[in-house]
Protein backbone atom coordinates (compact mmCIF):
# COMPACT_ATOMS: atom_id res chain seq x y z
CA UNK A 1 0.00 0.00 0.00
CA UNK A 2 1.50 3.26 -1.06
CA UNK A 3 2.25 6.26 1.39
CA UNK A 4 -0.32 8.61 -0.14
CA UNK A 5 -3.09 7.53 -1.81
CA UNK A 6 -4.34 10.15 -4.73
CA UNK A 7 -8.14 9.74 -6.39
CA UNK A 8 -9.07 12.11 -8.90
CA UNK A 9 -13.48 12.59 -8.90
CA UNK A 10 -15.53 15.93 -10.05
CA UNK A 11 -12.55 17.61 -10.16
CA UNK A 12 -11.46 17.08 -7.14
CA UNK A 13 -7.80 15.95 -6.38
CA UNK A 14 -7.57 14.23 -3.11
CA UNK A 15 -4.52 13.29 -1.37
CA UNK A 16 -4.52 11.02 1.67
CA UNK A 17 -1.23 10.50 3.72
CA UNK A 18 -1.44 6.95 4.19
CA UNK A 19 0.24 5.70 7.42
CA UNK A 20 -2.70 5.63 9.92
CA UNK A 21 -0.62 3.58 12.25
CA UNK A 22 1.88 6.28 12.85
CA UNK A 23 -0.80 9.14 12.81
CA UNK A 24 0.29 9.75 9.18
CA UNK A 25 3.84 10.65 10.26
CA UNK A 26 5.95 11.94 6.95
CA UNK A 27 8.46 9.10 6.85
CA UNK A 28 8.53 6.67 4.43
CA UNK A 29 8.25 7.58 0.93
CA UNK A 30 5.40 10.38 1.46
CA UNK A 31 7.25 13.10 1.00
CA UNK A 32 8.57 11.99 -2.26
CA UNK A 33 5.30 10.69 -3.41
CA UNK A 34 3.56 13.91 -1.95
CA UNK A 35 5.88 16.23 -4.21
CA UNK A 36 5.27 13.97 -7.30
CA UNK A 37 1.77 14.23 -6.85
CA UNK A 38 1.20 17.80 -5.83
CA UNK A 39 3.88 18.69 -8.79
CA UNK A 40 1.81 17.03 -11.16
CA UNK A 41 -1.89 18.42 -10.02
CA UNK A 42 -0.77 21.84 -9.81
CA UNK A 43 -0.21 21.64 -14.17
CA UNK A 44 -3.36 19.73 -14.83
CA UNK A 45 -5.90 21.52 -16.26
CA UNK A 46 -8.76 18.67 -15.89
CA UNK A 47 -8.29 19.21 -11.31
CA UNK A 48 -9.96 22.29 -10.20
CA UNK A 49 -9.15 21.69 -6.75
CA UNK A 50 -7.16 19.83 -4.26
CA UNK A 51 -7.77 18.20 -0.63
CA UNK A 52 -5.82 16.74 1.51
CA UNK A 53 -6.10 14.47 4.44
CA UNK A 54 -5.12 11.56 6.34
CA UNK A 55 -6.11 8.34 7.01
CA UNK A 56 -7.55 6.68 10.21
CA UNK A 57 -7.79 9.12 13.38
CA UNK A 58 -5.33 11.66 12.40
CA UNK A 59 -4.54 14.04 10.01
CA UNK A 60 -0.78 14.13 10.39
CA UNK A 61 1.60 14.16 13.37
CA UNK A 62 4.62 15.40 11.90
CA UNK A 63 7.87 14.03 11.40
CA UNK A 64 8.46 9.82 11.73
CA UNK A 65 10.37 10.11 15.34
CA UNK A 66 10.44 6.60 15.78
CA UNK A 67 11.98 6.32 12.04
CA UNK A 68 14.46 8.92 13.53
CA UNK A 69 15.24 7.58 16.95
CA UNK A 70 15.53 4.20 15.71
CA UNK A 71 17.86 5.13 12.16
CA UNK A 72 14.85 3.09 10.38
CA UNK A 73 14.91 5.97 7.43
CA UNK A 74 14.99 9.44 9.08
CA UNK A 75 14.68 12.63 7.08
CA UNK A 76 17.56 14.58 8.55
CA UNK A 77 20.09 11.73 7.56
CA UNK A 78 23.80 12.28 6.14
CA UNK A 79 25.61 15.28 6.69
CA UNK A 80 24.60 18.13 8.09
CA UNK A 81 24.81 20.04 4.60
CA UNK A 82 23.21 16.72 3.25
CA UNK A 83 20.20 16.83 5.76
CA UNK A 84 19.69 20.74 5.13
CA UNK A 85 19.62 20.22 1.13
CA UNK A 86 17.03 17.05 1.42
CA UNK A 87 14.62 18.94 4.17
CA UNK A 88 14.92 21.41 1.69
CA UNK A 89 13.74 20.06 -1.42
CA UNK A 90 10.92 18.24 0.55
CA UNK A 91 9.81 21.35 1.98
CA UNK A 92 8.98 22.27 -1.44
CA UNK A 93 5.75 20.65 -0.88
CA UNK A 94 4.46 23.56 1.34
CA UNK A 95 5.56 26.09 -1.54
CA UNK A 96 3.42 24.27 -4.13
CA UNK A 97 0.16 23.47 -1.73
CA UNK A 98 0.20 27.29 -0.86
CA UNK A 99 1.12 28.83 -4.45
CA UNK A 100 -0.81 26.00 -7.26
CA UNK A 101 -3.14 27.99 -9.01
CA UNK A 102 -5.93 26.16 -7.78
CA UNK A 103 -7.60 26.07 -4.44
CA UNK A 104 -6.15 23.99 -1.72
CA UNK A 105 -8.30 22.80 1.21
CA UNK A 106 -6.93 20.79 4.34
CA UNK A 107 -9.65 18.25 5.59
CA UNK A 108 -8.50 18.06 9.42
CA UNK A 109 -9.79 14.90 10.83
CA UNK A 110 -7.14 14.73 14.07
CA UNK A 111 -4.44 15.31 15.42
CA UNK A 112 -2.05 18.31 12.77
CA UNK A 113 1.05 18.44 14.51
CA UNK A 114 4.82 19.83 13.43
CA UNK A 115 5.03 19.72 10.10
CA UNK A 116 1.83 17.98 9.85
CA UNK A 117 0.56 21.07 11.22
CA UNK A 118 2.76 23.23 8.59
CA UNK A 119 1.02 21.01 5.61
CA UNK A 120 -2.56 21.61 7.19
CA UNK A 121 -1.63 25.76 7.33
CA UNK A 122 -0.17 25.27 3.64
CA UNK A 123 -3.60 25.35 2.25
CA UNK A 124 -6.39 28.14 1.32
CA UNK A 125 -8.64 26.57 4.13
CA UNK A 126 -9.09 24.37 6.43
CA UNK A 127 -12.09 22.49 7.50
CA UNK A 128 -12.01 20.30 10.94
CA UNK A 129 -14.31 17.84 12.42
CA UNK A 130 -14.69 17.91 16.44
CA UNK A 131 -11.77 15.76 17.09
CA UNK A 132 -9.24 18.12 15.34
CA UNK A 133 -6.59 19.21 17.49
CA UNK A 134 -3.22 20.75 16.56
CA UNK A 135 0.02 21.60 18.15
CA UNK A 136 3.60 23.11 17.11
CA UNK A 137 5.31 19.88 18.66
CA UNK A 138 8.76 21.14 17.48
CA UNK A 139 9.84 22.25 20.93
CA UNK A 140 9.05 19.25 22.79
CA UNK A 141 11.34 17.31 20.67
CA UNK A 142 14.23 19.85 20.90
CA UNK A 143 13.57 21.10 17.18
CA UNK A 144 13.10 24.74 15.73
CA UNK A 145 10.58 24.27 12.92
CA UNK A 146 10.06 23.08 9.49
CA UNK A 147 7.38 23.38 6.41
CA UNK A 148 6.75 27.13 6.71
CA UNK A 149 4.65 26.87 9.74
CA UNK A 150 6.34 29.87 10.82
CA UNK A 151 5.54 31.33 8.00
CA UNK A 152 2.36 30.88 8.03
CA UNK A 153 1.05 30.76 11.82
CA UNK A 154 2.40 34.16 11.88
CA UNK A 155 0.14 35.30 9.39
CA UNK A 156 -2.57 33.55 10.26
CA UNK A 157 -2.76 34.40 14.03
CA UNK A 158 -0.42 37.51 14.27
CA UNK A 159 3.39 37.11 15.79
CA UNK A 160 2.59 37.15 19.13
CA UNK A 161 0.03 33.83 19.12
CA UNK A 162 2.16 32.52 16.70
CA UNK A 163 5.59 32.91 18.94
CA UNK A 164 3.34 31.71 21.89
CA UNK A 165 2.14 28.66 20.42
CA UNK A 166 5.83 27.22 19.16
CA UNK A 167 7.35 28.64 22.09
CA UNK A 168 4.94 26.42 24.58
CA UNK A 169 4.11 23.81 22.14
CA UNK A 170 -0.01 23.95 23.49
CA UNK A 171 -2.15 21.78 21.95
CA UNK A 172 -5.24 23.53 21.19
CA UNK A 173 -8.53 21.67 20.40
CA UNK A 174 -10.95 22.47 17.39
CA UNK A 175 -12.89 24.92 19.14
CA UNK A 176 -9.89 27.17 19.87
CA UNK A 177 -8.74 26.28 16.21
CA UNK A 178 -11.90 28.13 14.65
CA UNK A 179 -11.98 31.31 17.60
CA UNK A 180 -8.25 31.86 16.19
CA UNK A 181 -9.44 31.28 12.46
CA UNK A 182 -7.28 28.56 11.53
CA UNK A 183 -10.11 26.40 10.82
CA UNK A 184 -12.64 28.01 8.26
CA UNK A 185 -15.47 25.51 9.25
CA UNK A 186 -15.44 23.62 12.07
CA UNK A 187 -18.65 20.67 12.07
CA UNK A 188 -18.96 17.14 13.23
CA UNK A 189 -16.65 14.36 12.35
CA UNK A 190 -19.34 12.44 10.41
CA UNK A 191 -20.02 15.58 8.47
CA UNK A 192 -16.20 16.13 8.14
CA UNK A 193 -16.25 14.06 4.32
CA UNK A 194 -19.06 15.39 2.75
CA UNK A 195 -18.93 18.95 3.96
CA UNK A 196 -14.96 19.24 2.29
CA UNK A 197 -15.91 17.40 -0.51
CA UNK A 198 -19.07 19.30 -1.70
CA UNK A 199 -17.09 22.88 -1.24
CA UNK A 200 -14.24 20.94 -3.17
CA UNK A 201 -16.85 19.94 -6.01
CA UNK A 202 -18.29 23.47 -5.75
CA UNK A 203 -14.81 25.28 -6.37
CA UNK A 204 -13.96 22.59 -8.78
CA UNK A 205 -16.87 23.87 -10.73
CA UNK A 206 -15.94 27.78 -10.71
CA UNK A 207 -14.39 29.85 -12.79
CA UNK A 208 -10.59 28.40 -12.93
CA UNK A 209 -9.04 30.99 -14.86
CA UNK A 210 -10.38 33.44 -11.80
CA UNK A 211 -9.13 31.23 -9.22
CA UNK A 212 -5.88 31.29 -10.27
CA UNK A 213 -5.40 35.23 -11.12
CA UNK A 214 -6.84 35.01 -7.24
CA UNK A 215 -4.51 32.75 -5.85
CA UNK A 216 -1.64 35.46 -7.32
CA UNK A 217 -3.49 38.16 -6.30
CA UNK A 218 -3.68 36.80 -3.00
CA UNK A 219 0.26 35.97 -2.86
CA UNK A 220 1.39 39.45 -3.88
CA UNK A 221 -0.89 40.99 -1.19
CA UNK A 222 0.87 38.40 1.54
CA UNK A 223 4.38 40.17 1.26
CA UNK A 224 4.45 42.88 -1.81
CA UNK A 225 3.33 46.58 -1.35
CA UNK A 226 -0.15 48.01 -2.56
CA UNK A 227 1.13 49.13 -6.33
CA UNK A 228 2.42 45.75 -6.76
CA UNK A 229 -1.25 44.66 -5.49
CA UNK A 230 -3.07 46.73 -7.79
CA UNK A 231 -0.61 45.49 -10.60
CA UNK A 232 -0.91 41.88 -10.46
CA UNK A 233 -5.16 42.98 -9.63
CA UNK A 234 -5.05 44.79 -13.16
CA UNK A 235 -3.39 42.10 -14.96
CA UNK A 236 -5.62 39.47 -13.75
CA UNK A 237 -8.94 40.98 -14.49
CA UNK A 238 -7.88 41.91 -18.05
CA UNK A 239 -7.11 37.98 -18.33
CA UNK A 240 -10.46 36.85 -16.70
CA UNK A 241 -12.06 39.38 -19.19
CA UNK A 242 -11.13 37.44 -22.14
CA UNK A 243 -12.33 34.04 -20.70
CA UNK A 244 -15.15 31.60 -21.73
CA UNK A 245 -16.25 31.45 -17.84
CA UNK A 246 -16.50 35.09 -18.03
CA UNK A 247 -18.75 35.43 -21.48
CA UNK A 248 -20.97 32.77 -19.90
CA UNK A 249 -21.40 34.62 -16.27
CA UNK A 250 -22.55 37.72 -18.27
CA UNK A 251 -24.90 35.93 -19.89
CA UNK A 252 -26.55 33.87 -17.08
CA UNK A 253 -27.11 37.07 -15.21
CA UNK A 254 -29.21 38.49 -18.29
CA UNK A 255 -30.80 35.56 -18.10
CA UNK A 256 -31.29 35.31 -14.43
CA UNK A 257 -29.83 31.57 -13.78
CA UNK A 258 -27.12 30.47 -12.15
CA UNK A 259 -24.04 30.34 -14.83
CA UNK A 260 -22.22 26.87 -15.79
CA UNK A 261 -18.69 27.52 -16.14
CA UNK A 262 -16.07 25.25 -18.20
CA UNK A 263 -13.06 26.37 -16.31
CA UNK A 264 -11.56 28.19 -19.61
Amino acid sequence: MPDLLVTEQDGVATLTMNRPDSLNALGGDMLTEMLEALTRIAGDMSVGCVVLTGAGRGFSAGGDMKARATGEKPILDGTREQAQMSLRARMEASRILHEMPKPTIAMVNGVAAGAGMSLMLACDMRIGGANARMGTAFGKMGFSGDFGGHWFLNRLVGPAKARELYFTAEVIDSAEMARLGLLNKLVADAELTATTMALAKQLAAGPRVAWHHMKRNMQVAEQGTLSEALDVEAFGMTRCRDTEDHREALKAFAEKRPPVFSGR
